[in-house]
């Protein structure tokens, strides 16, 4: 390594690695004169050497051996940009032993084995930096390692799933259906063919679980985190949740609570006066309270390829900094806490509740009384007509216990005037 010139290896040259190679060579002279020496990309890591990228790269940069990275003593840092867990961590993992720095924008890499990585990355005196493993171009990662460290966080709540705002949106804006956004965003490119960790709640899921464990020094898991998606959500939940002065948003919530921490991703009503109900389309912001700065939001484009290579090249400014002064590991792990995690049965919440029952006398008053049984209190109620002998009853409740209302809408699911339980939301923000 030049204490003038540093080279990095890219394991991926994807979209997001093609930006970063955009930036680098785009902005090379602002990032030797704000990091002190140049930087340059000596070898990328693909699996077709042959394959055309739209970007003129010139074909001696390229490798299919991963030797060619990980054990050129010449590369000081290695940029992961491929995804995934196989081969990627034993990629990482490698260079890590090597005592290379690492930067990845890997968030199912760092949810499922972060531990392990920070304890390579500590073991070696080897930076590991992953800013853009959570939410694209926002920066988060590291406000809340260091601007916000002197907090104590009580809540990370946030929308970190640009696909799933992007269907919430024009669902609440045009009143589409489910089926019908979906396609359209397959066809815009926002969701994969595959769907699945976008709309069940995976991605966020990892994200959150990110998130939380640097907001709590303590670490969460995967497991750790309750995850239900935008699946049954429809047109008539969106009319409802607007009539109500509500606005519907698949969020990652952490809390800290003096039971425990709760981690969960699900739909949720917001009310529209609160930040993150303003926050369309793919964008991102993450909602963040401390004791001191009070509440604070982190908002942009949560995904794509320049947002994300943004991210990852300051990353590979800070572990090139690093490497210059000879003090890595500035941002090392900070789970130094073991805290226990809530139980989803033992969270408080209120609740939207949408049912389809018979339309006859007495059928709110059974539907209460399962509700009071079970401690159920609620706050609205609303009822419409939809057809001759039935009707839909819209309820939101005051904060209840997540078990209590579970046993209430079993007991409730099974009474003869109740013909559907058809959705049931969560609310918070209020």
């Amino acid at each position: 390594m030049s204490a003038e010139h540093l080279q990095i290896g890219l394991l991926g040259f994807g979209t997001v690695g093609r930006g970063v190679y955009r930036i680098l060579t785009g902005n090379g002279e602002s990032v030797k004169q704000k990091i002190g020496a140049g930087v340059t990309i000596k070898k990328i890591l693909v699996r077709n050497m042959d394959k055309d990228r739209g970007i003129d790269v010139g074909p001696a940069k390229f490798t299919t051996r991963v030797e060619d990275i990980i054990d050129d003593p010449e590369i000081s840092i290695v940029v992961e940009v491929m995804g995934g867990t196989e081969p990627t961590l034993d990629y990482v993992s490698r260079a890590l032993q090597n005592g290379k720095s690492v930067v990845t924008a890997n968030k199912d890499m760092i949810a499922a084995h972060g531990k392990q990585l920070f304890e390579l990355s500590e073991a070696n005196n080897a930076d590991l930096l992953f800013e853009a493993s959570v939410a694209g171009g926002i920066p988060i990662i590291r406000p809340l390692k260091q601007c916000l460290a002197a907090n104590r966080i009580s809540q990370v709540i946030g929308i970190i799933n640009g696909t799933t705002n992007y269907m919430l949106t024009k669902m609440t804006e045009e009143g589409s259906d489910f089926d019908d956004v979906l396609r359209e965003a397959q066809a815009k490119g926002y969701a994969e063919a595959d769907p699945t960790a976008d709309i069940e709640g995976y991605d966020a899921a990892r994200k959150l679980a990110i998130l939380a464990s640097i907001a709590f020094n303590s670490r969460i898991g995967l497991d750790d985190v309750y995850v239900e998606g935008i699946t049954r959500i429809t047109a008539a939940d969106i009319a409802y949740a607007k009539e109500l002065n509500y606005t519907i948003k698949l969020l990652g919530i952490a809390k800290e609570t003096a039971d425990g921490i709760e981690a969960r991703v699900h739909p949720t009503l917001i009310p529209h006066h609160h930040p993150l109900a303003a926050v369309n389309d793919v964008y991102n912001a993450i909602f963040v309270t401390g004791d001191a700065v009070g509440d604070t939001m982190f908002y942009g484009q949560g995904a794509g390829e320049l947002p994300t290579a943004s991210a990852v090249t300051a990353d590979i400014m800070d572990a090139a900094r690093d490497l210059l002064r000879s003090v890595p590991g500035i941002i090392s792990c900070t789970c130094y806490e073991e805290k226990p995690v809530k139980d989803m049965g033992a969270t408080l919440c209120k609740y939207y509740i949408r049912l389809n029952v018979a339309d006859r006398p007495g059928v709110l008053a059974s539907i209460a009384y399962a509700f009071g049984d079970k401690e159920v209190s609620l706050a609205s109620v609303l009822q419409k007509q939809t057809d001759t002998k039935n009707a839909e009853i819209v309820l939101v409740t005051h904060l209840v216990r997540e078990q209590n209302m579970q046993e209430a809408l079993e007991i409730i699911k099974h009474l003869s005037s109740v013909n559907e339980v058809s959705n049931i939301i969560r609310v918070e923000g209020e």
